[in-house]
């Protein structure tokens, strides 16, 4: 037998730190994972519950400007006042909804998790080679 083979106990040892390695590189990233799913959902419920109030305090804020402008140009014209409350709302829904694609389009969930898959790939590739 050769001098330099390694032994079974020799193996077998290598194959326990591999092992362990994994393990810990394993639960590293599902602990971090989990600690961006926290982040998501406290990023989410923030989000709905300024959009709640910031909608009903909107709904209220158009209640008033509505009255306001029905009864400003009501003697003049019914018609003008319907027009320009009809062009601020469709202006505004549709900057809201432009802004609201904006916002999907740079929403990035996990990047730090799968950012560290990432390094792991590439320094286990490069270890094999």
């Amino acid at each position: 037998m050769d001098a330099n083979s390694p032994t079974l106990g020799q193996m077998m040892d290598a194959s326990r730190r591999i092992a362990h390695r994994s393990l810990d590189i394993g639960t590293n990233r599902i602990e971090l994972l989990v600690v961006e799913l926290q982040e998501e959902r406290q990023r989410l419920l923030c989000s709905i519950v300024l959009a709640l109030a910031a909608a009903g305090l909107a709904l209220l804020g158009g209640f008033a400007f509505t009255l306001g402008v029905t009864l400003m140009f009501w003697e003049r014209s019914p018609l003008l006042a319907l027009g320009i409350l009809t062009l601020v709302y469709a202006g505004g829904a549709t900057l809201l909804g432009a802004r609201l694609v904006r916002l999907q389009k740079g929403w990035h969930m996990f990047a730090a998790t799968l950012d560290q898959l990432r390094k792991d790939r590439e320094c286990l590739e490069n270890s094999f080679q």
